[in-house]
């Protein structure tokens, strides 16, 4: 099954100005669409670090999508990294330079001589619209796997995504199913006690249970695979009964259904 990688990128998300909501929303949507999601990182501004982990994230990754670092400043060092990772030279797009000059005439801002950096782009790079902000965002294929690259805000990334990014993998990962997941909240239980119960599920391949516990609280987080979303949810179905039937009925047990928000 095709699998990825999420890199963020922005030295203030290590120094934890900022909270990294954007790998939460992919996390989401590469759900959605079926791809299994590995691992995530977090590099600073620092074009050789961001090269260098997204090499290291396409040797293990059919798509690797990054977010940040693709504004006008000198501090956006994303384009020339994710060039210099797929080795090739970053040239200036008169498309991403015509989007770019669109965004700033629908503002009513004067573009600036730091603008036009957001049209540079890896040689054959395939462009992201931007709707809401300025720097488009691109896709690059390699014959090592596909590198998408998309702005840090996240309504910009979000908007991207949502509009363009999904429905290319869903077109080039056609196979690839769709990934569900369902919540099955425990009040007031111990971690242990349901484990003792439930242990034997935990080990299933597909689909898959995993317990998360917070204070007076026990989550049982049940997810599936499968080609289509009726397929995957009639397997949740099936575990969602056999878990049951495992916890003592006297036991308050809530379904909740885990978020969606990059759903079509």
């Amino acid at each position: 099954m095709p699998t990825a990688e999420i890199v963020t990128i922005g030295t203030e998300l290590l120094l934890g100005e900022i909270v990294d909501t954007n790998s939460a929303f992919l996390a989401r949507g590469l759900r959605e669409v079926g791809l299994d999601l590995y691992r995530m990182t977090t590099v600073g501004d620092n074009p050789q670090r961001i090269a260098q982990a997204v090499r290291e994230a396409l040797a293990r990754a059919d798509v690797v999508i990054t977010t940040g670092g693709l504004g006008p400043t000198v501090d956006d060092p994303t384009r020339r990294a994710i060039a210099q990772a797929v080795d090739r030279p970053l040239v200036f797009s008169p498309q991403a330079w015509r989007m770019v000059q669109e965004r700033y005439a629908a503002r009513e801002c004067p573009v600036g001589d730091n603008a036009r950096q957001q049209a540079y782009v890896p040689q054959g790079a395939r462009l992201i619209p931007n709707p809401v902000g300025t720097a488009p965002g691109f896709i690059v294929e390699t014959e090592q796997g596909i590198v998408i690259t998309l702005p840090g805000v996240p309504r910009e990334m979000e908007a991207m995504f949502t509009q363009t990014v999904r429905p290319y993998l869903r077109q080039r990962f056609p196979q690839s199913g769709v990934l569900r997941v369902r919540h099955l909240v425990v009040e007031g239980v111990p971690e242990a006690e349901i484990d003792a119960r439930v242990r034997d599920l935990e080990a299933q391949a597909n689909p898959t249970l995993g317990l998360m516990a917070k204070p007076g609280r026990v989550t049982l987080r049940l997810t599936a695979k499968a080609p289509s979303r009726q397929q995957a949810e009639a397997l949740l179905d099936r575990l969602e009964a056999q878990v049951r039937q495992r916890l003592d009925p006297a036991w308050p047990v809530a379904r909740r259904d885990a978020p969606a928000e990059a759903e079509p």
